[in-house]
């Protein structure tokens, strides 16, 4: 009895002492050296693991960058304007410029523009109502207000306003990581060039309805009728599907469109008001 249980424990002991040789060798044949860099591309990002940059978090990003040996196409947008360049140094790496962008939002149509035709009584979530329905007011485009995008947002750079019903950007707190804009299930909010002075020019309206009828459904709507566009000397306007889009990339900020827009769906943001301009010229003048 006394040889069996010996021969057991020994047998046990062998085969414990083969297995762990079989994964010691597995481990080694199998095994990937993780670039060192990797963590120190990873120190010097924020730690805010937003996504904003296209990656699974900034180990993600970090892990991009040095595979890719080259930052382009690859940035981080909450790092600001130092972080890239510091990573840079470490990895001697040219960083490229970064132009500051921000969160816009493409709708005007607020409680007094467009009318309420029914009430929506569910989940106070814009993703469950848009899925459900057409929401509250006659546009089935516009914003539904019940702040998904600032759920989303961890900066708190957008509010949903009581007054108005529609979200608000915080500028000097966006960091343009459009967490924003992924949580909107209507696509009302852009990420855009800050602009000179932080200034832009845009269609604040998403509506595709025919002019008649996006006209009727809000008051702000833009209804196609392409006068922004004849309008616009450089060619950063185009009508497509009864919609005006301005190209950023071409706008030169003179706002003809602006004054030319019959609805008023198209913004200026971050301009002086005409009266101070057209006291300065007379003052000029």
């Amino acid at each position: 009895m006394s040889n069996i249980i010996i021969y057991t424990i020994v047998s046990l002991c062998a085969i414990g002492i083969v297995s762990a040789v079989v994964l010691y060798l597995v481990a080694r044949q199998f095994r990937v050296d993780e670039d060192p860099r990797i963590d120190q591309v990873e120190a010097l990002l924020p730690g805010a693991n937003c996504g904003g940059c296209g990656k699974p978090g900034c180990r993600g990003l970090a892990e991009a960058i040095v595979r890719a040996n080259s930052l382009e196409g690859l940035s981080c947008p909450v790092g600001g304007e130092t972080t890239m360049p510091a990573i840079a140094a470490v990895l001697g790496l040219e960083a490229g410029t970064r132009v500051p962008r921000v969160a816009v939002v493409r709708c005007g149509g607020d409680r007094e523009r467009r009318s309420r035709v029914n009430h929506y009584d569910g989940y106070p979530s814009c993703a469950v109502e848009h899925a459900l329905y057409r929401g509250e007011s006659a546009c089935p485009f516009g914003c539904l207000g019940l702040g998904d995008c600032a759920r989303a947002c961890t900066f708190d750079a957008i509010r949903v306003e009581e007054a108005t019903g529609l979200p608000v950007v915080r500028e000097e707190a966006c960091v343009a990581c459009n967490a924003c804009a992924k949580a909107c299930p209507r696509g009302i909010i852009e990420l855009r060039d800050k602009g000179v002075k932080a200034r832009r020019v845009f269609v604040s309206c998403v509506n595709r309805d025919r002019g008649v009828l996006a006209r009727g459904a809000c008051g702000a709507a833009c209804i196609g009728c392409g006068k922004c566009a004849k309008d616009c000397s450089f060619e950063a306007i185009v009508v497509e599907d009864n919609l005006a889009y301005i190209d950023f990339r071409k706008c030169r900020l003179c706002r003809k469109c602006v004054s030319s827009c019959p609805t008023g769906a198209i913004r200026e943001v971050n301009f002086p008001s005409r009266k101070v301009e057209l006291s300065k010229v007379g003052i000029e003048n």
